[in-house]
C-alpha cells in the first residue's frame, strides 16, 4: 500500500513513517521543515520505497502532487502548541485549518481511499467533566484547539458531501522517541528529560497536580493503522486516542527522576493561559469501532522513551 504522511519530519509523523517502511509499504513524506527536523527523515533516504515532498500544506497544488497515486493519507502536519497559537493565532489558523482543508480537497481530487487526520484532546476545553467523551460539546479555549475543532467539522462535512472516507483521531498528550525538547514550545516530558539529564531544575506551571491522559507514541501508530483498516461505517467522525488513565505531572516528574537517577526539586510557576487542568479520555468508542486497545501505559512508555533519549542524547539533549 502507498501512504502519504504529512508532517513526516515531525515527532509523530516520523515514527509513523518508520513503522510503515518496516512493514514494507511505500511512503511519501510531506513537510516544510518549519518545525519538523531533517534528521528525523534522514534514515529513510536509504529506502527505495520512500519519497520526500518538501512543500507547504498551505499550497493546494503541492498537496495535490503529494496525494497522487496515494491510497491512504495520514495527516499529522500542523503547527502545534497552545502557547504558540496564543502568540500567533493567524499563522496557526493558516497552517492547521487551511492546510487541512487543502489536504481534504487534494485527497478528493486525486482519488485517495481514506484520510486519517490528527485532532487533539484540547477541543474539549477545560470542562470539569471526566472522562472526555466524543459526544461532549467541544469548548476550545485556545486558537490551537479551535483550529483542530474546525478541522473535525470539515472532516465530517467532506465525508457527508463528497463521500471521502475521513477519520479524525483526538490525541491525548502523546510522548515518546523523537519528541523534540529544544523547541520554544516543547512538550512537558521532553523538557523535563532534558533538564534532568543536564542537572538543571525544571519548571512546572501550576501546582503539579494537574493531570493528563498521556499516550506513548506507539499507541498512536496503532490507532492510525486501525483507522485505515476500519469499516467505512467508522468514517465521518472522531475518536479519542489515549490510555484511559490520568496521571499527575508530579507523578510523571517523580518517575523521570527515578529513571534518570536524579534528585532535583522542580520549581513552580503560574499556570499558562490556555492550559487545561485535567484531561482523561473515554476510549470505548475507539475500542468498539476501530479495535483500538492501548499496548503501553504511561510508565511503560516513559521507560522506553528514556532509553531512547539516553541512546540519542548527543543529538537531542
Amino acid at each position: 500500500m502507498k501512504f502519504l504522511v504529512t508532517g513526516g519530519a515531525g515527532f509523530i509523523g516520523s515514527n509513523i513513517i518508520e513503522y510503515l517502511l518496516d512493514q514494507k509499504h511505500e511512503v511519501v513524506a510531506f513537510d516544510n521543515f518549519s518545525t519538523g527536523l531533517r534528521h528525523n527523515v534522514k534514515p529513510f533516504y536509504d529506502y527505495d520505497s520512500f519519497r520526500l515532498v518538501e512543500g507547504d500544506l498551505r499550497d493546494l497544488d503541492t498537496c495535490r502532487e503529494a496525494c497522487e497515486g496515494v491510497e491512504y493519507v495520514l495527516h499529522q502536519g500542523a503547527l502545534g502548541s497552545v502557547p504558540r497559537s496564543i502568540a500567533h493565532p493567524i499563522t496557526t489558523n493558516d497552517n492547521n485549518v487551511n492546510g487541512t482543508l487543502n489536504i481534504f480537497i487534494a485527497a478528493r481530487d486525486t482519488g485517495v481511499k481514506r484520510v486519517v487526520f490528527a485532532s487533539s484532546s484540547s477541543v474539549y476545553g477545560n470542562s470539569k467533566t471526566l472522562p472526555k467523551v466524543e459526544t461532549m460539546r467541544p469548548y476550545p479555549i485556545s486558537p490551537y484547539a479551535a483550529s483542530k475543532n474546525i478541522c473535525e467539522m470539515y472532516g465530517r462535512i467532506f465525508y457527508e458531501i463528497y463521500g471521502i472516507e475521513i477519520i479524525g483521531l483526538r490525541y491525548f498528550n502523546v510522548f515518546g522517541r523523537r519528541q523534540d525538547p529544544n523547541s520554544a514550545y516543547a512538550a512537558v516530558i521532553p523538557i523535563f528529560v532534558k533538564k534532568l539529564i543536564n542537572n538543571e531544575q525544571p519548571t512546572i506551571f501550576g501546582d503539579g497536580h494537574q493531570s493528563r491522559d498521556f499516550s506513548y507514541v506507539d499507541n498512536v501508530i496503532q490507532a492510525n493503522m486501525l483507522a485505515c483498516q476500519a469499516d467505512k461505517s467508522a468514517c465521518g467522525t472522531v475518536y479519542n486516542v489515549a490510555c484511559g488513565e490520568r496521571t499527575e505531572l508530579l507523578d510523571i516528574y517523580k518517575k523521570l527522576c527515578q529513571l534518570l537517577d536524579k534528585d532535583i526539586e522542580p520549581k513552580f510557576s503560574q499556570p499558562r493561559a490556555g492550559d487545561v487542568t485535567h484531561s482523561l479520555a473515554d476510549i470505548s468508542k475507539a475500542k468498539e469501532h476501530l479495535g483500538y486497545e492501548p499496548r503501553y501505559n504511561v510508565f511503560t512508555g516513559l521507560e522506553l522513551a528514556i532509553d531512547w533519549y539516553k541512546e540519542n542524547a548527543p543529538l537531542w539533549l
